[in-house]
């Protein structure tokens, strides 16, 4: 089975996330979405919002499993049988970064491939950061996340409204 690993914080999933879920299952028989801690990203969702979000957002999938994990990434993507690993690219200023990490990839365990994926030129700009940055001051996310993010993103930033108050 051509089984593709897609690595990520998703803090939160977008529709841009799932847009290269989609691509990617264009290439690959089976996706596992790789949630990865990231502590020093400091994430507004734990591991188990994030988990439960991405399940809800790709449920209608019958191809696409949810995990977290922790680590070396190409050391995971090994264990899961995974022949590749799903990264995307938004636009120029993110290649450099992808680059490195799947140049270091490749030297820690060639046996694993870097896949890069474009998203529809709709989610081109869209980030997680600038999702929560909106969000965290009331604006509009319809149509940037799936809807179970956008409520979540309401009700994350209404508790911490009321916790400043």
């Amino acid at each position: 089975m051509k089984r593709g690993i897609y690595p990520g914080t998703f803090d939160p999933i977008t529709n841009g996330h799932l847009d290269l879920v989609r691509r990617a299952l264009r290439i690959f028989e089976e996706i596992i979405v790789a949630v990865a801690p990231s502590p020093k990203k400091q994430p507004l969702f734990t591991i188990e919002e994030r988990l439960k979000l991405i399940r809800e957002a790709v449920k209608h999938y019958r191809n696409v499993r949810v995990e977290a994990f922790n680590g070396l990434l190409v050391g995971y993507a090994k264990a899961k049988e995974g022949i590749a690993i799903i990264r995307g690219l938004r636009a120029v200023s993110d290649f450099e970064y992808e680059l490195q990490m799947a140049l270091m990839n490749r030297r820690l365990d060639m046996s694993v491939e870097t896949v890069f994926l474009m998203p529809s030129e709709e989610y081109s700009f869209l980030t997680s950061t600038i999702v929560k940055e909106a969000a965290s001051f009331g604006g509009s996310v319809t149509g940037l996340v799936p809807d179970a993010v956008g409520i979540a993103l309401r009700e994350k930033f209404r508790v911490i409204e009321n916790f400043v108050e």
